[in-house]
Formats: C-alpha cells, sequence, structure tokens
C-alpha cells in the first residue's frame, strides 16, 4: 500500500487546469505559438569523485560506471563547454534566435565566461539548480542555501539575477516558497502539465508557471534512445510546433524545446537544431522568446487582482 503520510505537506494536485477555456492573451504580433529554446548548461556541476562526491553522475552516452574517478564521464561533460557551446551559440546568432540559458550555479562559478557570453549574445541565463541535482530530499534550510548560492554566482558572472528556476528531476515542497522569498524570481519551471502559464498561490502571493517539456527535449537521444537521429528529433519537435501552430489560432499555445550542450551540440546532432530553427524562424505564427519574455508578457495580460481573478 502507497505511503500516504506526507500528502498533506503538498498542495491539492490541479488535474483541470485551464478547463479548455485559456485566458484571452494574444502573443506579440500576434503570433499563434510562444516558442522558447532552452539550452541547459550543467557541465561542472555534475556529480564527480574527482570533485568529492560519493559518486559519478551515471547519465551519459558511456554505460560503465565506475566508483572512483571517471575522466570518461568527465570529458563527456567538458565537450559541453570546450565544443559545444559556441557550435549552439553561433548557430543562434544565425537566426537572431534567443533563448534561455537554464544554468547550475557551480557550472556557471567554473566558467563564468559562458554566461558572460550567454548575456553578450542576448539570451537569458536562468537558475538550474547549485548542482545538477533533485531537490527532493533537500532539508528546507540547505534547499535555501543552495537557491541563495546559485543566484548568487549567477549574478556575479552576468551582473544580474536570475529571473527563471527549473530543477532537476522533483522539486521539494517547499521550492517555490523559497523562490517566491527569494524575491528577484518571476517564475519556475517545475511543471510538465500544461502548453501554457499559468498561476499558482504562494505563501500568499500569486506565482507564474512556465511549464517545461521533456517530449520536445534532446534529453532523449540518451535517456531514452527515443531519437536514433538528428532527422528524427528534428521531425518530432516541428510535429510539436506544427500542431500548436494550427490550435493558436484560437488561443494561445507555447512550446519549450530543451537543448543540452553535450547532446544536441555534438556534429551528428546540430543539424537537427538548424533544421528546427529554419522551420520556426521562418514561420510568420512563431513568436521566439526567452522565458523571461515570455514571463513578462503574460504578467502584464494579467494583471494581478487577486489569485482567483488573475486565474
Amino acid at each position: 500500500m502507497a505511503d500516504l503520510s506526507n500528502t498533506q505537506i503538498f498542495p491539492a494536485r490541479d488535474l483541470i487546469g485551464y478547463g479548455g477555456q485559456p485566458p484571452a492573451i494574444r502573443w506579440p504580433g500576434n503570433r499563434a505559438v510562444a516558442v522558447s529554446f532552452v539550452i541547459n548548461f550543467e557541465e561542472g556541476a555534475e556529480y564527480t569523485v574527482s570533485g568529492g562526491d560519493a559518486h559519478n553522475e551515471a547519465i551519459y552516452e558511456v554505460v560503465h560506471l565506475l566508483d572512483g574517478r571517471d575522466p570518461c564521464i568527465e570529458s563527456h561533460f567538458e565537450y559541453g563547454t570546450r565544443a559545444a557551446w559556441w557550435r549552439v551559440m553561433d548557430l543562434f546568432d544565425r537566426y537572431d534566435a534567443k533563448a534561455t540559458v537554464s544554468a547550475c550555479g557551480l557550472a556557471v562559478q567554473r566558467s563564468p565566461l559562458l554566461a558572460q557570453d550567454a548575456v553578450r549574445r542576448g539570451h537569458e541565463v536562468s537558475a538550474h539548480g547549485w548542482r545538477w541535482e533533485s531537490h527532493a530530499d533537500l532539508a528546507e534550510a540547505e534547499e535555501r542555501a543552495r537557491i541563495a548560492k546559485t543566484v548568487q554566482a549567477i549574478q556575479a558572472a552576468t551582473g544580474q539575477p536570475p529571473r527563471g528556476w527549473h530543477t532537476r528531476s522533483a522539486s521539494s515542497p517547499n521550492t517555490r516558497r523559497l523562490l517566491v522569498e527569494a524575491g528577484n524570481f518571476l517564475y519556475d519551471s517545475d511543471a510538465y502539465n500544461d502548453d501554457l502559464p499559468y498561476f499558482v498561490p504562494v505563501a500568499g502571493k500569486r506565482h507564474l508557471v512556465l511549464p517545461y517539456a521533456f517530449d520536445t527535449n534532446d534529453m532523449q537521444f540518451q535517456n531514452t534512445q527515443r531519437f536514433g537521429t538528428g532527422g528524427a528529433f528534428a521531425a518530432y519537435v516541428i510535429d510539436a510546433y506544427d500542431w500548436l501552430a494550427r490550435e493558436g489560432g484560437n488561443a494561445p499555445r507555447m512550446l519549450s524545446i530543451g537543448l543540452h550542450l553535450r547532446m544536441i551540440g555534438r556534429p551528428g546532432r546540430i543539424g537537427a537544431l538548424e533544421t528546427i530553427l529554419t522551420h520556426i524562424a521562418g514561420s510568420s505564427k512563431a513568436w521566439i522568446a526567452t522565458r523571461e519574455q515570455i514571463a513578462r508578457h503574460w504578467l502584464a495580460q494579467q494583471p494581478d487582482q487577486g489569485f482567483n481573478a488573475a486565474k
């Protein structure tokens, strides 16, 4: 029998959402779909025995886990910052497309040049935790400290605090409240349950959630081997965009496309991103925007008149 002892510390689940009646909001230029490219910057924040961790990160392309230092997996992650970053960023420049760089605090601390390069190119740098880790089992004081360290690292590198947050895997029952308490966050992306932003009440305030997606995400090259080639990934993402563009003629829609430097940045996969950008950037129905831009637009279209009215 399932253990339900902790159910009261989580908010009640909302299985209905907008109930088929989304708010009458239009994206800038009356575009049908807000498209959010998210570049996950995790390299340097993964678990490594050489860095003092008890174990190495287990998710990568070679399945051969070592108890001690693993130079294989370390170099696998290093590919993202040494080679892939520049390839991915130059491609976004070619299309004048702006993305959200979802960055772990420790990754930014170890490679501040990349966070600074992202800002110079006009991208958003948001927070992806201090380490590439779940927050599900963190004590409140420890989680508060890690959120603060993440904010400090990004602000120190870029001159501005992150406005968005996304936890790897599961957040804790305290995460959203701690983000609201931090004061600098406009939104979090710790949800996968909608094609639109929505509000939730947190600590007596209205808090914005921008749902993320794991299906239109290059993590499936490794987690499930769902995409055997870059072409398969591009076809799937384009199918998702085209369907949302059809629906977006009547109501707003949002598409998240998740990218990882060490995955999409390989020569055999980068062509998929080029195909996706060519299709979406060439469409008259897409608004390619950072998550901060999407959040600010959504907030501006729905003035805070209390949570019930806002929803």
